[in-house]
C-alpha cells in the first residue's frame, strides 16, 4: 500500500476530473516506485518531492484529454546538464532540456501498458536528480 496525502486526495476528490481513474493509477506507480518521495500540491496537482525538491509534477489542470508528468529539478532554472540527466531512451519521455522531460498518458490503457517503463525512467530520474545536487 503506498502512503498518498490526504490533501492531495481531497483536492482530486473535490474536482471532476474525467481522468480521476489515470490520476489515481498514476500515484500509486509513482509513489510505489521510490518510498522516499513525498506527495504534495503544485500547479493545483500532485507532485513529489524528495528531502523537500521537487522532482515529478503531474498536470491535470485544466482538464484536457491527457495527463502530464513533468519530470525536472524544481523550479528554479539551474545550469543545464551537458547531457540528457537521463540515459533512457524511451519514447514515453519527450525532452524539453537536459533536464526536464515530459511523459505523456491519454488513456488508462497507456498506463497499464507503460507501467513497468515509467517505473524505470522514475528510478533513473530520482537518482539522476540526486546524484546531481549531491544528496
Amino acid at each position: 500500500m503506498v502512503n498518498k496525502n490526504k490533501d492531495v486526495t481531497q483536492l482530486i476528490d473535490e474536482q471532476t476530473h474525467p481522468f480521476r481513474k489515470e490520476i489515481e493509477e498514476l500515484r500509486n506507480c509513482i509513489l510505489s516506485s521510490d518510498k522516499n518521495l513525498n506527495e504534495n500540491i503544485k500547479w493545483n496537482g500532485p507532485n513529489y518531492s524528495i528531502d523537500n525538491e521537487d522532482r515529478i509534477t503531474m498536470r491535470i489542470q485544466p482538464p484536457t484529454k491527457q495527463i502530464q508528468l513533468i519530470f525536472h529539478r524544481g523550479a528554479k532554472k539551474q545550469a543545464q546538464p551537458k547531457d540528457k540527466l537521463i540515459e533512457n531512451k524511451s519514447k514515453m519521455l519527450m525532452w524539453k532540456e537536459n533536464d526536464r522531460a515530459i511523459a505523456i498518458f491519454k488513456s488508462f490503457q497507456d498506463i497499464e501498458n507503460g507501467k513497468a517503463e515509467l517505473t524505470a525512467i522514475i528510478n533513473e530520474w530520482i537518482n539522476a536528480t540526486k546524484k546531481i545536487t549531491n544528496y
